[in-house]
Formats: C-alpha cells, structure tokens, sequence
C-alpha cells in the first residue's frame, strides 16, 4: 500500500482501477543493433497495431461524435501506410543500425518539420498528425499497453498533467478520478473535474514508472490523498465513506425543481458552465437553469482542421433545442493561452495568457470569426441563445465586432438562411474592461465575469502556474471591489450581469454576491444544487453599496 498527498481541486472519494495516461513527449534512446531484418520486422507489426488501434478509436469516434470529427483516425491510418515515411524508417534502421524506436522518433521528427515549413496551410496541418502517429509507433514499439486503453469499466485517470485536447476527448462516463503530478488548480482538469463532480488531486509526487494500469486505488479528494493497492481495511472505509457522500447528495436532490429565491425573496438565475454538446445532460441531471458559458472552443480541440460552419450550426443547435426554451450564452472562440491548436499556428509566445487569445485572433481572422457567427445566429432562430465575447479590453473592439456581425447578417439575409440575431454580452475578465465598465454596459446587453482571467490578471499571477498557487488569491479585495464595480455599472444601463468564473462555485462567496447584486451564477453542473441550497438558506440579501 502507497499512500501520497496532493493539492484537492474537487472534494469526493472514489476506489476503482487505475489508467496510467503516459505523456506524449518521451526521450527515445538510440541503440544499436545486431539484426536489422528483425528490427524492421518489430516495425511492421508495430504498423499493424498502430492501424487497428486507429481503426478502434474510428469506430468509437463515429458513434460519439459522428464521421465528420472521426475522419482524423482515417487520415492517420492512410499516413501510416505512406511509402516514404516508411521507407525512411526502415533505411535509418539498415544503414545506421539503430533501434526501430529510434529510427520511427526521429523519422517522425524530420517528416514533421518538412510539412511544418511548407507554404500551403494543409501540408503544414499535416506535421501534428505526424507527430501523432510517430509517438504511436513508438509506443507500440516500446510495448507500452497503456498506448491505448479498451475497457467498459470506469478508471482513475493518473497523468503527468492533461491538456485540455486530451480531457475533452475522454469518454467522460468511464472517469471515476483525476490524479496528476503538475497542474493547476484552475486549470481545465480541474474545471472538467469539478464539471462531473468526481475527486480530483493535483500535484501529488508521484513517479509514472512505478504505477501501472490495472492497479486499484482509492482517491480521497476530501483529504487530498490517492492510495495505490490500498488493503482490505482502508477500501472497506473508503466504501463506508462513498456511501455517506451518496446519501448527502441524495438529499441535495429533494432540490430538484425548487427556485433560486432568497428568504426575503430575491431570485438569482443559477446556470451551468459546460464544454459541449455532450456536457448538455449534466446539465439536465442537475437542473440548471440554464446554460450561462458553453465553451464553443472545445468544438476546435483535439482534431486538425476547423470544424465547418455547418458542423458548428448543428451543435449550437442541438443545445439549443435540448435546453427547449431556457437560456444558452455561448462564448465565441476562446483559443491561445493554455489552450493551443497546431492547426492555428499561433506560434510561441512568451507570454500567450496576455498575448494573441480570443478576440483578438477573431478580429484578426475575421473569416474563422464570420464562420462561427454564421452558425450561432442561425442556431439562434431554434432556441433562446445568446452570445457572448471574450477577453474584451475596449469599446472600439466591440464596435469593431458589431461591423462584422453586420456584415453576417447580410450574407445570411443573401443566401435566405433563418436566423436570428442573439442577446449579445461581452465577458469582463481584465482590468481595463472593469475601469470602462459603465462606457461597455452602452453597448451590450449583458456582462458576464470571468473571474479566472480577471483575478490572473488583477494580480499578476498566472493561474496555470502551480508554483504559484499560494499567492492565486480569487478572494482579494481589488477582485471584490472591480466585481461590485462592474454590477454597478450594469444595473445603471438596465443591463443584468452573471459570475462565470471559478469564483462563481464558491459557496463562501455565494451571498456577498447576492448582497453585491449578481444576477446570475454559473458553475460546474455538479454545482447547481449547492449554490441554490446556499441562496435559499442565505440569511439575508439587502444589497450593500
């Protein structure tokens, strides 16, 4: 029995088997070899597995999220058989007698650089897929079982750290637990975590050699603690103490279908954050009011081509239509910082939480931005949504978007598409968007406070950073007076103003947000129920000025 600690991102416990997510990038060592026949051999049947495996995740693909997003899996299989790539395999092997790991690490290396400095922009989409098939083939050259994982059973997740490509891509339904070595509490595992309500720890010091896939483990996010091959007297506890939890939340659920109103009888909307289509249900089982931030980016993730108008219509629709009638904002395309795509070729920054992110790749891009408002407002002619834009700074930005909107809504009224255009709000997530306020709330219809960026921001302190953690304090007076500013500012222009924020979930914070006059929460599903006990069992909600 091994017993480690870590940081609590989301409290629970859990026991089940372990599933050892390796991280991609690894230091192949260069052998030399005896036989190189049988090195090229080891790299056939590499191929072989790397093409079921492919064809695998295609099919599961296909019943998730349909052949369009699946067509990746078909991409990589063909690449797979590319006579070229293989063929330098298999001659760096013959001529410099080197082992198949290494002659597939570094082939992959120099195809991937090649198609990254061509011209064209879909030979350059091509250098992540090879990466992406080389890391495979070596993997299934090294043996690792952990490559890919076929199981019906939910697992523990245990990672070095998860991006947010990687976390939107798991079958959320088979995740009984987060374990990681790095990571931030306010990072998107953290988020997902709290999203689907299971524990979750961070930065436990855990060396991924000695864990193996299969292995139980109990995941105390109450105590903030994983225990592997745990003995008969700690699972016997940690199932007594499973049972408790389960018997809190099922009180929580006497909730189900009572209204968000204070004892003196203010009503607060409490909605749901979510990442996509698929999130929909979580929000359902928890009775949402609504949905206050779908991240449209998850839409963009974990694939290497943009999705298409008409895909995008169809899941912003399809939200729409589950929520039937009740509100759905969805935030528009919020990629760069923490969350990359290759097929952007954004390039490094130095600092990419304040550099080329969100809006600002939209009112560069305008044809990528034109795509996704096409599909929005057209998705709004089916439901109540709204939209809102993110990491605004100025007045002239939202102008500068009202000018494209304007022009989609004459390209949709050309081509005789439905639509409607939405309720549109802007997030206030950076200190300049707080001190211009009262000029902004002129112009939209709504605010809605990213309290992760404005308290990253606010404090100089870069949220995904865990060396930082101590000093990441969203509790900090400035925070406080730049959220009572902003509602201020809003009520005064007739606008409503939501939390989306991290913050938001913060049953410590519920009623001085009450008090401060926030008109809307929204938080992780798992949330729901807590935040509206917290509102109706408020002692009082006078607001304070």
């Amino acid at each position: 029995m091994k017993r480690f600690s870590g940081k609590t991102v989301y409290k629970g416990i859990q026991i089940g088997p372990v599933f050892v997510l390796k991280g991609r990038e690894s230091q192949v060592k260069r052998s030399r070899i005896t036989d190189a026949e049988a090195e090229i051999g080891r790299v056939k049947h590499a191929v072989k597995k790397a093409q079921e495996q492919l064809q695998g995740l295609y099919d599961k693909a296909v019943k998730e999220v349909g052949e369009a997003s699946a067509a990746i899996f078909e991409v990589h299989q063909m690449m797979l058989e590319d006579e070229d790539y293989l063929e330098a395999i298999h001659n760096m092997i013959r001529t410099e007698m080197v082992n198949a790991e290494y002659a597939a690490a570094v082939t992959g290396d120099n195809f991937s650089e090649m198609f990254a400095n061509m011209d064209d922009d879909y030979m350059k989409a091509r250098a992540a897929d090879i990466k992406d098939i080389s890391r495979r083939l070596v993997s299934n050259l090294e043996g690792n079982e952990d490559a890919e994982y076929y199981s019906d059973d939910p697992m523990i997740i245990v990672a070095d750290d998860l991006s947010p490509s990687e976390t939107v891509q798991m079958d959320k339904e088979k995740i009984l637990a987060f374990v990681t070595v790095h990571g931030s509490a306010n990072s998107h595992t953290a988020i997902l975590a709290r999203m689907m309500n299971i524990p979750a720890l961070i930065g436990v010091p855990l060396d991924l050699n000695e864990i193996h896939t299969g292995m139980y483990a109990v995941v105390d996010g109450f105590r903030g603690e994983v225990i592997f091959d745990p003995d008969e007297e700690t699972c016997a506890e940690a199932k007594e103490r499973i049972a408790q939890e389960q018997e809190k939340l099922q009180l929580l659920q006497e909730l189900k279908g009572k209204e968000n109103i204070t004892p003196d009888g203010r009503r607060i909307n409490i909605y749901a954050n979510i990442g996509s289509v698929g999130d929909v249900g979580y929000v359902l089982e928890n009775d949402a009011g609504g949905i206050g931030l779908f991240r449209s980016e998850f839409l963009y993730l974990g694939r290497d081509q943009l999705p298409g108008e008409e895909e995008q219509f169809q899941a912003y629709k399809q939200v729409a239509q589950m929520m039937a009638g009740k509100k759905v904002i969805i935030r528009t395309l919020d990629i760069g910082a923490d969350k990359q795509v290759d097929y952007f070729n954004l390039g490094r920054e130095d600092n990419p939480a304040m550099g080329y992110r969100a809006i600002r790749i939209c009112l560069t891009q305008q044809d990528i931005f034109r795509t996704q408002l096409r599909a929005l407002f057209r998705a709004a002619y089916f439901g109540n949504l709204s939209v809102m834009y993110p990491m605004i700074i100025s007045v002239e930005e939202v102008q500068a978007i009202y000018n494209i909107v304007d022009q989609v809504k004459a390209g949709l009224e050309r081509d005789g598409l439905p639509y409607r255009i939405p309720e549109q709000g802007i997030m206030i997530e950076t200190p300049a968007a707080v001190m211009i306020s009262d000029d902004l709330a002129q112009l939209v219809d709504f605010f809605s406070i990213g309290t992760n960026d404005l308290t990253q921001y606010t404090l100089a302190i870069d949220r995904q950073n865990d060396k930082l953690d101590a000093f990441y304090n969203p509790h900090h007076k400035a925070i406080l007076r730049m959220i009572q500013m902003v509602v201020e500012n809003a009520h005064k222009a007739g606008k409503w103003v939501g939390i989306c924020g991290e913050l938001g979930a913060d049953l410590q914070m519920t009623e001085q947000f009450v008090r401060m006059g926030v008109d809307e929460l929204s938080v992780a599903p798992s949330m729901v129920l807590k935040v509206r006990k917290a509102v109706r069992e408020m002692k009082g909600s006078d607001e304070q000025q």
